[in-house]
Formats: structure tokens, sequence, C-alpha cells
């Protein structure tokens, strides 16, 4: 039987899918229903089509009219819709949570409750607030280290940080105003004090098989400077851990992962099937949960599935069916370092709609394209992140070298992030965990 899949959503993530999918030796047709005309996903793919990935119906009627034997989701707007609900109705297996499952990302204070009453171990002090009475007392409570964070989706910028983004009490109440003068409902919460890192699981509702520890860089500018952003780049080491992490942290992350498996199954009264992607914090205390997401991080999927040996359409298949505990899941023992090219004046003020070159990238295959467009023949950027580039070798260090070789030799209004991956960060990293333990 010929697999026919369909890809949901357009970016760089979904390109990486796109390419995990074509690598497969099963039969298969590949459709991608997005919201940019990708080169890279089109290259694979019997059909893209541009409509609006959020809409349920819309992807509904599409995947009937393919026929589609599977469908991914890639990002997270679509899984807040119940796009993954109604494809289920339709008889169409999805990776990718229902709505109610997808909650453990779209609200803060639900994963925060569910930590809270499954008492699962990582969570910091909160309070979840839609109103200004209570928030200057629980902020000095806190003293200098607090996070206030929109409940809800917002693209990765919803977060802002004491020291980082808010330098004192006051500019926190003022961010809070400004929450509440939007309707919006949020959450402050103790900040941890550690080292960033991703723990991405396979997920079949039952069983959880862990994909290797990643670090993203959200700042925009070298040095962890500049706003927040989607992510300018990861990277992962050859052993599957991270330089600055010993074993027993990694363990914690799993252990954080299983637990809150078992009790959204027994929360949402259903299945979680898809990416269960945890955003965790080392700190001298242990491992702390700063989020979940619902689906693959971005640019997390492109560091993970360019060194996954397993056959894809297998996994997702075992995923769908709950067999996730009876396939063993194989991973390149290599390092992958990631750099994302942006526009000139992302995320604020980015430039729209000039051309870009990639001629001078000499592989072709280390190259996913994310916020582009093709007009008039020319590939032209569209607005946010633009390109990824990954570099794959047996050390961080000379990944590092591959992927900045690389992402340099794109020509356009952009700029990347030159420090992803290098000695003297890691370096950094490695001593501020020492520092701390």
């Amino acid at each position: 039987m010929k697999n026919k899949i369909l890809i949901i959503g357009s970016g760089a993530r979904e390109h990486a899918i796109t390419k995990a999918i074509n690598q497969s030796p099963q039969n298969k047709k590949i459709y991608c229903l997005g919201s940019n005309m990708n080169p890279g996903i089109a290259e694979f793919c019997e059909e893209i089509i541009i409509d609006n990935i959020n809409n349920p119906e819309i992807i509904s009627n599409y995947a009937r009219k393919i026929k589609a034997t599977l469908a991914i989701i890639g990002p997270e707007n679509p899984l807040e819709n119940g796009v993954a609900d109604i494809l289920w109705t339709n008889n169409i297996p999805v990776i990718g949570p229902k709505k109610n499952l997808a909650k453990i990302e779209t609200s803060k204070a639900f994963t925060r409750k569910l930590q809270k009453d499954y008492n699962i171990p990582g969570a910091p002090k909160y309070k979840f607030f839609n109103n200004l009475n209570g928030i200057k007392s629980f902020l000095k409570e806190l003293g200098e280290n607090y996070v206030v964070k929109h409940d809800g989706l917002a693209g990765g910028k919803g977060v802002k940080v004491s020291g980082d983004h808010l330098e004192n009490h006051h500019e926190a109440i003022n961010y809070c105003k400004d929450l509440i003068n939007k309707n919006s409902t949020f959450i402050i919460e103790e900040k941890f004090i550690g080292e960033e890192f991703s723990l991405m699981s396979f997920s079949d509702g039952k069983n959880l098989k862990h994909m290797p520890a990643i670090q993203d860089h959200k700042r925009a500018y070298d040095g962890d400077l500049g706003p927040n952003t989607g992510g300018m780049g990861t990277y992962s080491n050859f052993d599957h851990s991270l330089p600055f992490l010993n074993e027993d942290e990694i363990k914690q992350a799993h252990f954080i992962n299983n637990a809150t498996l078992k009790a959204l199954k027994k929360e949402c009264k259903g299945e979680y099937k898809g990416i269960l992607y945890g955003g965790f914090m080392a700190t001298k205390n242990g491992v702390k949960l700063i989020e979940y997401n619902a689906r693959f991080g971005d640019p997390e999927a492109i560091n993970v599935l360019s060194i996954l040996k397993t056959d894809f359409i297998d996994l997702c298949k075992n995923i769908i069916n709950g067999t996730l505990n009876k396939i063993d899941i194989k991973f390149e023992k290599k390092a992958t370092v990631c750099k994302y090219s942006v526009p000139k004046g992302y995320p604020e003020k980015p430039i729209k709609n000039m051309p870009i070159n990639i001629s001078k990238i000499k592989n072709k295959d280390s190259l996913f394209y994310a916020s582009v467009d093709i007009k008039k023949g020319a590939l032209v950027e569209s607005g946010s992140r633009t390109i990824a580039v990954v570099g794959k070798a047996h050390s961080i260090s000379k990944a590092e070298k591959i992927a900045e070789k690389e992402i340099s030799s794109i020509s356009g209004p952009l700029f990347h992030r030159k420090d992803i991956g290098t000695e003297s960060v890691i370096e950094k990293r490695i001593q501020h965990m020492k520092s701390l333990r």
C-alpha cells in the first residue's frame, strides 16, 4: 500500500520532516499544505498547496481529497485550532496531539497545574493572574528572580524575564498592565538560574522514546544579547547529551517527560500521539521545567532528524499504533550545529521581499528553507527566520565550522549568530554549571 503523507506547515522544521520522510525506502507520496512556497519541500512533494493551515475544514477537505494515510502537523497553531481532532474524525491518523492534549503548550497555566496536581518535579513557585490584584506582593516575594508569561501562544515571544527584559518591578507591572489591556491572562513565576536545554520525545500515548538533548539560542545577537526570537540556532553533541550536563540531569529530564505523559493521559483521558518537547533548565537544585511544546522544535527538528537513522515512516506508524516500545530508534553518534540566517531588522522590523542568493552553498543537503517565497522566479525572504544550515561532524567544534562556512556564503540583507556552537560559548556554559554545582 502506498503511504500518502500530508505535511501541514512549510517552514524549515517541515522541510526537515519532509526530507526525513523522503529518505524512507517505503512506497510513498508526499503532499504539503503550507503558508508559503518552500522550494525545499516542493522538491519532494507531489503537490504543495498554499492556504490557511489553521483552518481545520480546509485541511480535512484536502486530506480527504488526496486520500491521506497519515498527516504530520508541524506548527503549534493548527494544534490549538483542533486540526488533529478533525483529521482523526475523518479516520486520518495524525502525528500531533488533539486540541485538549496540546494545552500542554497552548496554556502555561494548564501545564503548571498539571505539574502540581500530579506531583511532577521541576516546577517553580508561580501564580496565575488576570488582573493586578496581588501582583505587587507576589513580585516582592520572588525578589529579583521572576518571569512573566502570557498564557497562550506567542511565537516564542510572550515571555519576559527579569534582568533580561524587565529591569525592575515597575517594568514588570507595566508589562502585566499591557497584557491585561489585551485581555490576556498570564503567569508570574520564579526565574530559574542555570543552563537551558531541550529534550524532545516521540510519544505514542503510552510510551516515550527520547531524542538527543539540544541547546537552543533564543536571543537575536552574539553573546546572548538582543530581543527574543523563535530561535537563532541550536547544537547537539555526539553522545546525545550536552557538554554542560551530567548523566543524572538527562535522566531527570527523561523522568519529567515520562511523568507528564502519564499525567496527560489521566487528565485528558486521551492518548498523546506526537512529539512531547520539554524546555528544561539545569540548576543547582536539579532539572527544572521551563515549558512544554506539543511539536518538534524549530530548529531542533533539523538537528535530530539530520542524524536519525531509523526509517521515519516506520517510526510514525509505531506512534500511531501505540507500539513505540517495539522499535529501536537510532541516531548517528554525531554532533550537529544549526544556524539560522534571518532578515536585517529581525525580529522587530524585519526587511521583507528582498532577493537572497544561495548559489555558493556547497552542500545543498545541509540547507533548510524557512520563511522564503518565490517571486518572479527569484528566492525572496518573507520577513521571519529565512534559511537554516546544519553542520554534522564528530565534534561540536567541527560541526560549527561547517555550519558557519555554509551560512556565511548566503548573500542578501541577512544576518546570523556567529557564536552558536563555538568552543568559547560552550566553555562558558560548562563553567557556568560548574559554578552553580
